[in-house]
């Protein structure tokens, strides 16, 4: 592979509507579920509507990848190479898989890209997979530019993938068995229940109640826009947005965001080489903004090194932007608040606050009525009565901005790709050429060519001509004229020929780009064995097929997938991250180290120790969880509390 591949943005597609938006709105590639086996149980779609996709993403050199990325068990592995080999002769240009027992089936000849879901945090396992045929891999969303830089040294072949927006699992992804052991739903499985993202009451090892009711266990949204060039500069090369199962708006929104601070990135680089990888370039009908749709605040994670707040510890929810703060309360008929606003406020935004519980409450706005420059009359659609906690001072967030929807619900975005063409002269005839990146076509029409009289006004009248591509995914970017003659430098060319030449040459070069193959050849494997000698019920090993697959590789499996038999495992960590609560709770005994003053303060509020003791969860049903820390490798696990 080349020092930089070309720079993909890579978009979530729920269904088929979804995925075009996406590549209209500058997408390079889209992942998306089949019928079944994807990561998202409640995103799947036909076979036929993938085909559709796969022949719009065609028109812009763009690509589509399917997700078959659950465990499956042994009766699931032939549908899922069908799927396979059907989801092929649709038009995908990748799989993306976890379980390793498809390895031994008769694939189609594309690429394989490694999921999120193989927990790849070393550059031994991405070494690994790299030698195992995988075109891509997806890296843990925990690393650090260094860690990344050193998977990327370890794979000599595969490009790397790495999540840059959207929702963030306390767990390794791959690693997490907590929402199938409570209610039999496994994130390995696409199923997750996302007991992460409920409030807990933490209790240290005394029994004292260190917080109640927050969401410990639930993390901001991941934002790395800021950090995409070291990306790039550490082996990225596809930059992902998370989210398979959201809406159209935020998909456009997002994937809009990202398309324009690449863009800005792939100007700044390109004496570097960095390149686009797809065709066309996108403009919008509205400003991207991430505040404005579906998010948790925002973190840029471990990429930078380990963040003292990284739990949105009071809600779940979006929290929106922020748009005032409440100045004045009318708590009689008609209802109204005044603000002292940052950003307007239009009838039908959704706005939210926190109480005196830290929750966040909703608020719809049905009026808005413009006081001043600086202050805004809100009347909601509900008593105030209901909000007994909205006071002066309250700041209020919008999540929901009507008019910036009504934005996104219409077209949003125009994606065309620029053209240049070149007009051959001769006596008896004229060839229009179109070129658009390295893709060229052509057509010829015979004609008594003769000089212009006025050569200024005939160049710019054929300027005028091609320029008008109309419906077409094509923009005018030059023209050039070439003569063997040097008085036909600036032919006469009547208008009706030229527009027929150009919606012809036009015609068969969006042809040529959507017929000429994408590459999609599978790498091939190189011997190799893996880094670690047993496998137990974490190896996520769930059919005969994968048995035989790590067994070849040097490994021998202790047990069986979690999923085949819950019951059958109690183990102590369901759930392994790099997440610390004790870090969010300002408990991490490394902060204290060196200075003793501290460390005495930090006992205080330790339960008279600084050892960092296992801390007890309790969910709203009572569940309780126990948390247990690594220091050395800076690492949290959750499992079942002993009974």
């Amino acid at each position: 592979m080349t020092a930089f591949a070309p720079l993909e943005l890579l978009a979530p597609a729920r269904d088929v509507a979804v995925g075009m938006a996406a590549i209209d709105h500058g997408a390079d590639a889209v992942y998306i579920g089949g019928p079944g086996f994807g990561a998202r149980a409640a995103a799947g779609n036909s076979l036929a509507d993938i085909e559709r996709l796969a022949r719009h993403a065609r028109r812009y050199r763009a690509r589509v990848y399917l997700t078959l990325n659950t465990l499956l068990f042994d009766d699931e592995i032939e549908a899922a190479q069908r799927l396979a080999w059907q989801a092929y002769e649709a038009g995908v240009d990748a799989l993306i898989l976890q379980d390793m027992g498809l390895l031994q089936t008769d694939l189609p000849p594309i690429e394989l890209h490694a999921s999120t879901q193989c927990d790849v945090r070393t550059p031994e396992k991405a070494a690994f997979l790299d030698a195992c045929g995988f075109s891509q891999v997806v890296l843990a969303r925990e690393l650090t530019l260094d860690e990344i830089r050193a998977c990327r040294a370890a794979m000599p072949r595969s490009r790397i993938e790495f999540f840059v927006h959207g929702a963030l699992c306390v767990s390794y992804s791959g690693r997490c068995y907590l929402s199938c052991a409570e209610c039999g739903r496994s994130a390995n499985r696409g199923e997750c229940a996302q007991p992460c993202r409920l409030p807990y009451t933490v209790l240290d090892f005394t029994g004292r109640e260190l917080a109640r009711d927050k969401h410990v266990l639930s993390l901001k949204d991941n934002d790395q826009s800021a950090n995409l060039e070291r990306l790039v500069e550490a082996g990225v090369t596809s930059f992902k947005i998370e989210g398979r199962l959201k809406d159209a708006s935020y998909v456009k929104n997002i994937t809009a965001y990202y398309r324009r601070r690449i863009d800005a990135l792939l100007e700044k680089r390109a004496c570097d080489g960095w390149e686009h990888a797809s065709l066309g370039r996108t403009s919008f009908a509205f400003e991207p903004n991430p505040e404005k749709t579906f998010h948790r605040s925002a973190t840029d994670y471990f990429v930078n090194g380990r963040r003292p707040m990284i739990a949105q510890l009071d809600t779940p929810k979006s929290t929106g932007e922020t748009v005032g703060t409440v100045i004045g309360l009318n708590r009689r008929p008609p209802h109204s608040i005044d603000i002292r606003h940052r950003v307007p406020v239009a009838n039908g935004d959704g706005l939210v606050y926190r109480d005196s519980h830290d929750e966040l409450v909703g608020l719809a706005i049905n009026r808005v009525d413009v006081l001043d420059d600086k202050r805004l009359r809100l009347f909601p659609r509900e008593s105030l009565m209901r909000h007994p906690d909205l006071a002066v001072g309250t700041t209020l967030n919008r999540n929901k901005d009507r008019l910036f929807q009504k934005e996104l619900a219409g077209d949003s975005a125009s994606r065309l790709i620029p053209v240049d063409f070149t007009l051959h002269a001769r006596a008896d005839a004229l060839t229009l050429v179109a070129r658009a990146d390295r893709f060229t076509a052509e057509v010829t029409e015979s004609f008594v060519v003769s000089a212009a009289k006025n050569p200024e006004a005939a160049l710019a009248n054929l300027t005028t001509n091609l320029m008008k591509t109309g419906e077409t995914i094509f923009s005018f970017a030059s023209l050039d004229v070439a003569a063997n003659d040097e008085s036909l430098r600036a032919p006469f060319v009547p208008a009706s020929l030229a527009n027929r030449l150009r919606r012809d040459v036009l015609e068969r070069l969006a042809d040529v780009i959507a017929t000429t193959p994408i590459e999609r050849t599978r790498l091939a494997p190189t011997p190799c064995s893996y880094d670690v000698d047993t496998l137990d019920c974490r190896g996520n090993v769930a059919n005969a097929l994968a048995r035989t697959f790590w067994t070849e590789h040097g490994v021998v499996i202790a047990d069986q997938a979690f999923e085949l038999d819950p019951d059958a495992h109690r183990l102590d960590a369901l759930m392994h991250c790099r997440h610390c609560i004790r870090h969010t709770l300002k408990l991490c005994p490394k902060t204290v180290k060196g200075d003793p003053a501290l460390k005495e303060a930090f006992k205080a509020r330790n339960g008279g120790h600084l050892k960092p003791e296992p801390l007890t969860l309790i969910d709203p049903k009572g569940r309780r969880l126990i948390a247990r820390f690594d220091c050395k490798a800076c690492e949290m696990t959750v499992g079942f509390a002993p009974n």
